[in-house]
């Protein structure tokens, strides 16, 4: 079994180019690119044939990491209110060795979560059938075309896939008032797979693609992640989460404010250090760090709105964030399953 980790193996010899390739990310769309795509999203919505997809309420108010933590981390994690997420990436024994498969982080476990939840929803059980190729897999999750090489899309989605379904999360409940109470949930993703990562790459138009392998690929959802979709499934538009995907905080903040506004009857106010908690773990809690993520989390504000247009919010660089009752983002449940993403 070979295994893509950031933890080698003592005397290993590491590709680093390969390893950094394998790993990059889908490049940024710019400005007008944005606002093309957004103006096709919002015709679509429009005419109410958005491409809609689900999570979890729990997974609207928690994420992942935006880039790697690093091998030399045991856990990594976030606060929202009095909720706190830990997340600890899986690990395995090999030739006497225990090594971790990492953390998943970026986009793509972001899109993935996104698919196996609103598969869920749209067929209630907790079998999730893949296709017959990772190919298909890989374009209704939304990254488009599968490509092998150094530059392709197949090893960080490969990668991603199994650091996702292999890591462990506790969301835990700190009751200010009860001292000496416990409350929390653990779960994974799935309890059991059988990812087909055999597809011949053959050149096809100039490029590199996966072939179909001949047995389907299967996700078994965990009890604890299932029921929480299937109870409490939070509406979004896939294809903006698709548009965002080289924005990971930009997609949490999108994710996060279509359930945030959802009925929201009266305006209310987020603070700067409470909104840090929440999506700037990664930056130091420090005058600088403060001005960081402030710019940041409103340069990312600004990409959603692009695709919200209909999202009333307002920024104080002093006091943080005034949410106004606005008109939900999604405005058609799907009566059907979702098809690929182009």
């Amino acid at each position: 079994m070979r295994i893509d980790t950031d933890t080698p193996k003592p005397g290993a010899h590491i590709d680093v180019d390969r390893a950094m390739l394998t790993l990059m990310p889908r490049p940024k769309r710019d400005d007008a690119e944005l606002a093309a795509c957004a103006a096709e999203i919002q015709a679509l919505r429009e005419q109410e044939l958005q491409e809609v997809g689900y999570l979890g309420r729990l997974f609207t108010q928690f994420s992942l990491p935006y880039k790697d933590p690093g091998a030399d981390k045991a856990v990594w994690g976030r606060q929202s209110g009095a909720y706190r997420i830990s997340v600890q990436p899986g690990m395995v024994m090999e030739d006497g060795a225990a090594q971790s498969y990492g953390f998943p982080y970026g986009g793509i476990p972001r899109l993935i979560l996104a698919h196996l939840s609103t598969e869920a929803v749209l067929t209630g059980e907790p079998v999730i059938v893949l296709g017959n190729s990772q190919s298909e897999f890989m374009r209704t999750v939304g990254l488009g075309r599968a490509t092998g090489g150094k530059t392709g899309t197949i090893g960080r989605f490969q990668n991603q896939t199994e650091r996702l379904l292999r890591c462990s999360i506790i969301i835990d409940y700190k009751d200010s008032s009860a001292k000496q109470r416990s409350k929390a949930i653990k779960l994974s993703v799935a309890t059991s797979w059988d990812l087909w990562w055999t597809g011949q790459t053959r050149r096809m138009g100039g490029r590199n693609e996966l072939q179909p392998s001949l047995m389907p690929s299967t996700i078994n959802l965990s009890s604890e992640f299932f029921k929480e979709v299937i109870e409490h499934p939070v509406p979004v538009d896939m294809k903006v989460l698709n548009a965002l995907q080289s924005s990971p905080m930009a997609m949490d903040i999108y994710i996060w404010l279509t359930y945030r506004v959802f009925k929201l009857e009266d305006p209310v106010r987020i603070s700067w250090p409470l909104l840090m908690l929440q999506f700037g773990t990664a930056l130091a809690d420090t005058k600088q760090g403060r001005h960081q993520f402030r710019r940041d989390f409103k340069k990312h504000l600004d990409a959603v709105r692009t695709f919200y247009p209909d999202l009333q919010v307002a920024v104080d660089d002093q006091s943080g964030l005034t949410l106004y009752p606005s008109p939900t983002h999604v405005i058609k449940k799907p009566a059907r399953r979702l098809h690929v993403i182009e």
